[in-house]
């Protein structure tokens, strides 16, 4: 059930929205170009499970308007078939949704807004998603649909590679954080961690607040069980469901705690390489929101400016790091490596931090090195160069 959406919720974006929307804006066509082969009528299924209103009040697309706007190109451009699904439990919210969608379905787009929960609709959605890929992004305010519902989807009902299946999610850091201060508390509700418990797919998290100072929030130890929990959170959706799991923290600024983490899911190496060169970029537009918003506030000195990042500094770091990763794999398989199907290897810790092109650049240190014949040129899609050992021949 989505929760905290009232008062100026929908006035303007916030901070973690302009992270999670620029990423939703920029993988969401991609997996419909890399999947929309998969079904015989090139049609991708797409379901918002917590859409709200669809566009804020400035007129700013949210989650809902930008899948329609993917959906609106793919079929202009492409002839691919984006069918929307979106539901919304808010009447209010649910009205403006509707007339969101209308427009769309005006312009020939298939779209379908539910008044109710997404627990009412998701079986619909994946029985018309039977002979095509479909891609889930569920963003409550509150908590989201049980693990074990989610397992049941995409492990027993969907656990085929093709047609694809993925998960993009929020897992609320701060409801961790307020029911974690339950779990010891004589006043603790007792309905609200079973609640919990059903998210996480059982009782284990309790344990990490067990100790009174986690519990309490003292000297950082809710913090580190609070981080805690969402790793293990992932790690459990992955073993369990046999996808491939990452888990991106998104914040309202540098200096604070995630508010929440975007947890995504798939079984395709394209879809994890795809999905951390789009991280890479939106954290980069958030940066950019961030500094504008404070020019905007007449800051003497920005935030953003004293602690971002520089992009070039990381990358320049990034490159023999992503170059020494490919060597040791290089050296152990003793075997050609096709970039895209070693992705966590290669990336390592810049995983979701930098973008492809810095993985060619790697490439052509290793050649300039005399650690490979393969010098990255000559390949459209970074992400299908194939890397060669000292002594093999590159193609």
């Amino acid at each position: 059930m989505s929760s905290g959406t009232g008062g100026d919720y929908w006035a303007d974006k916030a901070l973690p929205s302009v992270f999670k929307h620029q990423l939703l804006k920029r993988y969401l066509p991609q997996f419909g170009g890399m999947t929309g082969t998969q079904s015989r009528d090139k049609r991708v299924v797409y379901l918002d499970g917590y859409a709200g209103e669809g566009r804020y009040e400035n007129g700013e697309p949210a989650s809902a308007e930008i899948a329609l706007r993917v959906a609106s190109h793919h079929r202009a451009k492409h002839g691919l078939n984006l069918e929307c699904f979106f539901a919304e439990q808010q009447a209010k919210s649910f009205a403006r949704l509707q007339e969101v969608v209308q427009t769309y379905r005006a312009g020939g787009v298939q779209a379908h807004a539910h008044h109710g929960e997404v627990d009412g609709v998701l079986d619909d959605v994946v029985e018309r998603a039977v002979r095509g890929p479909l891609f889930l992004f569920l963003d409550p305010c509150g908590l989201c649909l049980a693990q074990d519902r989610l397992v049941d989807v995409l492990a027993r009902r969907r656990p085929q590679r093709r047609p694809a299946t993925e998960l993009l999610m929020n897992f609320s850091m701060m409801a961790v954080w307020r029911l974690g201060g339950h779990v010891r508390s004589p006043k603790g509700n007792e309905k609200s961690l079973q609640r919990f418990d059903e998210v996480c797919g059982g009782t284990w998290w309790r344990e990490y607040f067990a100790d009174a100072s986690a519990a309490r929030g003292k000297d950082g130890a809710a913090e580190d069980a609070i981080e805690a929990v969402a790793a293990e959170y992932a790690r459990r959706l992955e073993r369990r469901t046999g996808m491939f799991v990452q888990s991106v923290p998104v914040s309202h600024s540098p200096r604070k705690r995630a508010v929440y983490r975007l947890v995504f899911a798939t079984r395709s190496p394209y879809g994890l390489w795809v999905f951390g060169d789009s991280v890479a970029r939106a954290r980069d537009e958030w940066w950019q929101t961030l500094e504008l918003r404070e020019e905007s506030d007449d800051m003497l000195f920005s935030l953003a400016s004293v602690m971002r990042p520089d992009p070039k500094e990381i990358e320049k770091k990034a490159v023999p790091e992503i170059a020494a990763n490919l060597e040791e794999l290089l050296l152990r398989t003793r075997r050609p490596v096709k970039l895209v199907d070693h992705t966590l290897e290669i990336f390592g810790r810049y995983y979701g931090q930098v973008t492809e092109p810095v993985v060619r650049r790697a490439v052509q240190l290793l050649h300039e090195e005399g650690k490979t014949p393969s010098n990255g040129v000559g390949v459209r899609r970074i992400r299908e160069i194939v890397v060669y050992p000292v002594g093999q021949a590159a193609a």
